[in-house]
């Protein structure tokens, strides 16, 4: 966490709009980009424990016999537009996708069809904003916003925006549902639970490892009773208890990511 691009979020992502720190922006572009198509792979695939070979990782693996360690089987790939920021997406069922983008003055909502990769509704926002996470409770798309406590519930139909509302998390990172509450993510330790009638937070957890915090939470999902978040930064994925805060496992990503750089899906901007 020494590295000045392990530090807020805030900067690098500012830094999208300002020549001055262009490099920042663009290792941050490319770090982005790579756990966004991680997630449309992880949308088809198949988790599987396996051993970690890295001296790291079995160092704080015998200090956790309770933890687990997964890796992945990749089973399918869909088309994408290279072009989108991505930072929320979730599966809609009857292969539909609802995606929010980032950047300023690029930001969007979109519904795509999943086999083809077609955007086939696309809500543009104001300029100013900058979308963040995504998750479809009932008949509502609810979307957070970068640097802000804004957020934006959309129409799942037509994409029609009909309410605006004010969160209590920090900043708007990460959003999930298990259909009755809403989970969110600021890009620190805390794992936020919020009422979706009142949008007010009714409870959060710090999530810990080792004791440590486990800061950078960002892109959440909620799968089997469990929350799956992504670390900013790294190429793991935690398996978080929503009623304790425990971390319960790691998805281990290293190797994909080297996968798909080596066959050149992604190019450093």
């Amino acid at each position: 966490m020494a590295s000045k691009f392990l530090k807020r979020k805030t900067n690098n992502k500012r830094s999208s709009s300002k020549s001055a720190s262009s490099m920042a922006s663009s290792m941050h572009l490319y770090l982005r980009k790579v756990f966004i198509l991680t997630s449309i792979v992880l949308l088809v695939s198949v988790i599987l424990v396996l051993g970690v070979s890295s001296s790291t990782w079995n160092k704080i693996s015998s200090n956790n016999h309770s933890i687990q360690f997964y890796g992945y089987e990749v089973v399918n790939e869909f088309p994408h537009d290279p072009s989108a920021f991505t930072q929320g997406l979730v599966y809609g069922g009857n292969d539909t996708l609802f995606e929010s983008t980032g950047l300023y003055k690029q930001s969007s909502v979109r519904k795509v069809a999943l086999q083809t990769g077609k955007v086939e509704v696309l809500h543009k926002m104001a300029d100013s904003y900058f979308g963040e996470g995504l998750t479809l409770l009932d008949e509502r798309l609810v979307q957070v916003t970068w640097l802000t406590q804004i957020g934006f519930i959309y129409d799942r139909k037509n994409l029609q925006k009909f309410e605006q509302f004010t969160h209590q998390m920090e900043d708007g990172w990460g959003l999930a549902t298990d259909g009755k509450i809403l989970y969110g993510s600021d890009g620190t330790s805390t794992l936020y639970q919020i009422d979706p009638q009142t949008l007010k937070v009714t409870r959060k957890h710090d999530i810990k490892f080792n004791g440590h915090d486990v800061r950078y939470l960002n892109e959440l999902e909620y799968i089997n009773g469990e929350i799956w978040a992504n670390v900013w930064q790294t190429n793991c994925i935690a398996r978080i208890s929503p009623n304790t805060g425990t971390i319960l496992g790691w998805i281990l990503l290293q190797t994909l990511r080297e996968g798909l750089l080596a066959t050149g899906y992604y190019v450093s901007t």
